[in-house]
């Protein structure tokens, strides 16, 4: 069983390096957000559906990118519309997240969703953005429960809900604490010059209108 300290700087310095070979070799990770925990692999065809797989996600259902930071965003091919630039410079890091075009090639396919664009959000959670920022890549994610079942609040939930994946090697548990009962990210389609909501969560909408006016959905 793999699970490893994940919450002073002195903690993430030891456990990055182990972190990146586990997810280089095709390991999954539970791992803390600034909202719930996650789980995680690296955004490549194999690795998402070994995570699917752990999930029990239904096929078609796209999950999300974590980054650290808008340069990473366009490194890997995706794009800004300005409302996707303001809202992204504005609230990120943070708990918004966007669905933007582009990835074409850099990104698989699997990852879009029914408006064609891949939802992607900038982590403010400082340890999980440094160990982005040390694979040099983005990380898919996906809230840490199976279907139906609540989000883990912590490494003992998580240990119990996938006990297998974790005795086995598979999936590594990055223990950064109990995590509070924190609403989701807010969710904003920018695939179109007019940017629409599709989720309200953690950044309200009357909050995105007053930080970018114009520019909100």
């Amino acid at each position: 069983m793999t699970v490893l300290a994940f919450r002073t700087a002195a903690d993430v310095s030891v456990a990055i390096p182990t972190v990146v070979a586990h997810l280089q070799n095709g390991g999954l990770i539970a791992h803390p957000t600034e909202t719930v925990y996650g789980l995680g692999s690296r955004a490549n065809t194999a690795d998402l559906a070994a995570l699917a797989d752990l999930k029990g996600r239904v096929s078609g259902k796209p999950f999300l990118l974590l980054i650290a930071g808008i340069a990473m965003a366009v490194d890997f091919g995706l794009t800004f519309t300005p409302a996707a630039r303001a809202l992204a410079q504005r609230f990120w890091p943070g708990p918004v997240t966007l669905v933007l075009n582009g990835g074409e090639g850099r990104l698989p396919d699997t990852l879009r969703g029914p408006e064609g664009g891949i939802a992607v959000r900038w982590t403010s959670h400082g340890p999980t953005a440094a160990l982005i920022e040390h694979l040099q890549a983005p990380i898919s994610s996906t809230s840490a429960n199976t279907p139906g079942a609540g989000t883990a609040p912590g490494v003992g939930a998580l240990v119990e809900m996938f006990g297998k994946a974790v005795e086995s090697g598979l999936l590594m548990v990055l223990d950064g604490g109990v995590l509070g009962n924190v609403p989701p990210s807010t969710l904003i389609d920018c695939t179109r010059p007019t940017p629409g909501l599709i989720r309200e969560g953690a950044i309200p909408l009357t909050e995105l209108r007053a930080g970018v006016g114009r520019f909100a959905p």
